[in-house]
């Protein structure tokens, strides 16, 4: 690529105590529950100045306009133990940014670090290696934000200096410091590099992002055993984990397609409702992507052409209940389906149910509760989609020839041999109208006169109103929306009045006469 132009911005010092702040704040918070702990860092906000800056260096916009930056599909590398699969990767098929130490390996368009330590450990492979490097324009040195500039560190770090009088070096504002450069956007990162990485490609337009190193847990792969000691979370945190939260906002609010390159992407979820929960199942899918790490498609299986029993006994006790038999069909018959109902919060990562060890198993699903006196719930599910040659017209048929009834089709799942039947996934990830906070990983909001949108009145209500709040604040879901759910009939008029929001005329009118949607399902 041609060498860029000049591009002059006007000058003041970053301030140094941003990253600290993050990393007690992030110490305080990882005590408390996940949702505290998820709602608190969403709320922080720095109050940044608009400072220019005399530089001759291009920042991540001017850098992406110099080519065809979608011309192929990203790959992030990480450090992580699945860089362990990159053997088995053309890395000629993508696009290839590298995180921190990775740049030492091989070949990579885009090199990524934020601590100057890395630039001084891999001067010599960044050299090599790298054909740009990219850097926060205020790098941190052991972690920690500075106040010197990237020209600064270029005056006394002779490989950067040569980077930049070839146009290898480019800049971005990082949300350590209070002060960003000029107009070019702020990239956020609140513990660790590929936060960063990420939300930097996504700024720049990508669309497209797979990755390999980039795991949660405590451990390196193998090449880098050099390191453990010297580099492995020396930011004082326990685990990668904390890296995906900020990744799922970034998937979420930038429409990116993100996920790790071993695995089947994206994460497909069906979700059993009808018209009358349509909000409940939109609530579901903000809450699963709020935690998601990698992307996720979410399909309502509403008003689905499902035929009928000719016995009334067998009617199905919900509008979508023979909805789940129509999965594997959509599926094409292939890889892997995750089937939930709409009444329902993600409190945790899906990738962890959507990557549980079948066994062998074509279904797995939840393990029943100790002592809660329910029946195994098949309302949470992981279906092996190439197994189960379910045809719908075939099932109901089943029905009406009376080999099973509906008990046994829906709560014994008789379509399937109970030895391909696991039920490894651990209760948390179906518990029922029970709410523990740092453990809970789904709540189910089973008992219908109690549901939060049409009734004050369940004890864990509060949880989904702040939810849905959320999604409205960031405009995943929107007000008009919620109104015409009222208008309908589908959720209490007081929902508004519940999340914060002035309540209309016209709603309160609609309190006197309104009938829950499962009261009139049973009329």
């Amino acid at each position: 690529m041609e060498l860029f132009g000049r591009y002059l911005w006007l000058v003041r010092q970053a301030c140094s105590t941003a990253c600290n702040y993050y990393r007690r704040l992030h110490s305080v918070l990882s005590h408390g529950s996940g949702k505290a702990r998820t709602a608190s860092l969403d709320k922080i906000r720095v109050k940044r100045k608009r400072v220019g800056i005399e530089t001759e260096l291009p920042d991540i916009i001017q850098w992406a306009r110099s080519f065809d930056i979608q011309r192929k599909s990203w790959l992030l590398l990480g450090k992580g133990p699945s860089y362990g699969l990159l053997n088995l990767t053309h890395l000629s098929d993508f696009y290839v940014c590298s995180l921190n130490h990775v740049v030492r390996e091989h070949p990579v368009d885009l090199a990524h670090a934020i601590d100057i330590d890395v630039v001084v450990d891999c001067a010599e492979a960044i050299e090599r290696n790298a054909r740009f490097l990219v850097l926060p324009f205020f790098p941190h040195v052991n972690h920690d934000p500075t106040a010197k500039s990237i020209d600064d560190f270029a005056r006394e770090i002779p490989v950067l200096q040569r980077l930049k009088l070839q146009g290898r070096l480019i800049w971005y504002n990082l949300s350590s410091s209070k002060k960003a450069v000029g107009q070019s956007p702020v990239v956020v990162a609140k513990f660790f590099s590929a936060e960063a990485a990420v939300n930097i490609l996504a700024q720049c337009g990508v669309k497209t992002i797979r990755s390999l190193g980039v795991d949660g847990g405590n451990a390196y792969a193998g090449n880098f055993d050099d390191l453990k000691g010297k580099t492995l979370l020396a930011n004082t945190l326990t685990s990668f984990d904390g890296q995906f939260q900020q990744i799922a906002k970034t998937i979420r609010t930038k429409n990116l397609f993100y996920a790790p390159l071993h695995v089947q992407a994206p994460i497909r979820i069906f979700v059993g409702t009808d018209k009358s929960q349509m909000l409940a199942a939109k609530v579901l899918e903000y809450s699963i992507k709020k935690h998601a790490s990698m992307s996720v498609s979410v399909v309502p299986l509403c008003d689905l052409a499902v035929p009928l029993p000719r016995d009334p006994k067998n009617n199905p006790r919900t509008g979508f209940s023979f909805a789940r038999f129509l999965i594997p069909s959509l599926c094409g018959y292939e890889g892997r389906a995750i089937y939930l109902d709409a009444d329902m919060l993600v409190f945790s990562d899906i990738a962890a149910l959507w990557t549980v060890s079948m066994n062998g198993a074509d279904i797995v699903c939840a393990e029943e509760t100790s002592g809660s006196g329910r029946i195994r719930q098949y309302s949470v599910m992981v279906m092996n989609c190439a197994n189960l040659n379910w045809n719908i017209d075939g099932v109901v048929q089943g029905l009406d020839d009376g080999q099973y009834d509906y008990r046994q089709l829906m709560h014994e799942f008789c379509l399937v041999s109970p030895e391909k039947i696991n039920a490894d996934v651990p209760y948390e990830w179906n518990s029922l109208e029970f709410f523990e906070p740092g453990k809970t990983c789904l709540i189910h909001y089973t008992d219908m006169p109690s549901q939060p949108w049409v009734s004050s009145r369940n004890p864990n209500g509060a949880i989904w109103y702040q939810y849905l709040r959320d999604a409205v604040d960031e405009g995943f879901i929107s007000e008009q929306e919620v109104c015409q759910e009222i208008e309908q009939g589908h959720v209490v008029p007081a929902l508004l009045h519940r999340i914060g929001l002035p309540a209309h005329e016209k709603h309160k009118a609609l309190t006197r006469r309104f009938v829950p949607p499962y009261k009139q399902f049973t009329r």
